[in-house]
């Protein structure tokens, strides 16, 4: 690479070969041309990251992310850009229930989040002091951040009362981040919410009420909320790797990310036998503790910014029932933390059940859900063997929906240390660690630490860190 003439080719290397790394791979082609060199190093053996679709019962069924929000472009841009438009699917109308204080409801329609939008809208879910508590809610003081973070359930138990939190925003928060309402913020979980309230709407439910959409006109239908891909979520990493070119290099860690002055070095593979990547422009599109790593001596504030963002762990039990099994009439169902089976001593296992069969018309036979298993510090519970966790998740199953069938197969997918925590003050460290990365030339950070958990926001942040490396490249060029 050294003394490298002007018009050579450029060389990107991109650590990291999930969504957000392909995203970035396939933006950086767009941008580089044919000739650029785009190599994706991925340490496991596959591509897909937190996406991953798998043979269960000779059915593709997602046991990753399994959806995205449609309501957000870029994914939609992206699946439409690569050619895969005619894959796309929406869920059916089934509604979601959740199972909170020993009963099972319907999710309520009007929240956000779990946050009320009226009284009537959660009163089923509650018990007659927590609906008061929710009714007399706008009459407390307004509600004043000053600009700064509070963790969503204590202000949650706060205004609310502990009902809310406990049976409705605890669940979804735990649904998206494997999380806890206590110990995720406020800005960055629920931005709509902060925004509203920093503005002076001093209430929660008037908050919630302005974050309700407008009621569609007569005879029009409401655009679908989520989208999903006929194929499986993962096919999209699939044709970004077909449509970008990159040269991906599996099975090898990043261990040292070096600086040579005029471009970057990369050691990859095991210590006693390293391999070396020379590369004029790097994207890290790698979880938390990773980029905390491969950071410390190139941006140290940048390294410890990413070194406060948790991470949590989970695990999804994919289960395939004989054909005919009769799953209830909704889409899923979401677990109260805490929740007990009806004898009142034996705690579930999963955090949430999907009725996938129900959820998605284009699964079909034979009839398919998936149980979620684990928040944020729950390490005990995900290091208990495959089959201890699909009979627990059976059981589970069995307590709230009555179904005992034997399952034909089925998959257990663990997803260790990826998920990151938005804790209090999470906004704070991603202006800390973009503003930080600035000063390094040609490098740049893209995932779901950042933005959003979703893959929207994973593509949103790949394409931002792609168009940084190609204008730092094509300024050398023009040079």
């Amino acid at each position: 690479m050294h003394g490298r003439t002007p018009h050579a080719a450029p060389r990107v290397a991109i650590v990291g070969g999930g969504i957000s790394g392909l995203a970035a791979a396939h933006r950086l082609r767009l941008l580089l041309g044919p000739d650029a060199k785009i190599t994706v190093i991925e340490q496991s053996d596959r591509l897909g990251g937190k996406l991953r679709t798998t043979e269960l019962a000779g059915v593709r069924f997602d046991v990753g992310a399994e959806a995205f929000l449609h309501r957000k472009p870029e994914a939609q841009e992206l699946i439409d850009e690569v050619g895969l438009s005619g894959d796309v699917v929406h869920p059916t109308a089934a509604k979601t229930s959740i199972h909170a204080a020993g009963r099972t409801h319907q999710l309520p329609a009007h929240t956000f989040m779990g946050v009320p939008a009226s009284v009537e809208a959660v009163r089923h879910v509650l018990s007659s002091e927590g609906a008061l508590r929710v009714e007399m809610e706008p009459t407390l003081p307004p509600v004043e951040l000053r600009g700064g973070d509070v963790a969503v359930g204590a202000l949650m138990k706060d205004r609310f009362g502990p009902e809310v939190a406990d049976r409705l925003v605890n669940p979804l928060l735990g649904g998206v981040y494997a999380g806890r309402a206590d110990e995720l913020g406020l800005r960055a979980t629920m931005p709509q919410i902060a925004t509203l309230l920093d503005k002076g709407v001093g209430s929660l439910l008037a908050a919630a009420a302005m974050m309700m959409p407008a009621p569609p006109q007569p005879r029009a239908a409401r655009p679908p909320v989520f989208a999903s891909l006929s194929s499986g979520v993962s096919s999209l990493v699939d044709r970004l790797a077909e449509v970008a070119k990159p040269e991906v290099r599996l099975g090898l860690p990043v261990r040292v990310l070096s600086w040579l002055g005029d471009g970057w070095r990369l050691e990859i593979g095991s210590a006693a036998t390293p391999e070396y990547l020379e590369c004029d422009g790097v994207v890290l599109a790698v979880p938390a503790p990773s980029a905390r790593k491969l950071l410390h001596e190139i941006a140290p504030q940048v390294s410890a910014a990413y070194g406060k963002v948790e991470v949590a762990s989970m695990a999804v039990v994919a289960l395939a029932l004989p054909p005919g099994t009769q799953l209830p009439d909704r889409s899923g169902i979401l677990i109260a933390e805490g929740e007990r089976y009806s004898d009142r001593i034996t705690p579930f296992t999963a955090k949430a059940f999907t009725f996938s069969s129900r959820k998605w018309s284009h699964i079909g036979e034979p009839v398919i859900l998936r149980g979620s298993v684990g928040r944020h510090g729950e390490t005990a519970l995900l290091q208990r063997s495959d089959a201890d966790l699909v009979k627990a998740v059976r059981n589970d199953l069995h307590e709230l929906t009555g179904i005992r069938a034997e399952p034909i197969d089925y998959v257990v997918q663990r997803w260790g240390g990826g998920l990151p925590q938005y804790g209090v003050g999470h906004l704070d460290l991603v202006e800390t660690i973009e503003k930080g990365i600035c000063d390094v030339p040609g490098l740049a950070v893209a995932g779901a630490t950042l933005h959003g958990v979703g893959v929207p926001a994973c593509i949103a942040t790949a394409d931002a860190a792609a168009a940084r490396v190609a204008a730092h490249l094509l300024g050398r060029v023009r040079r």
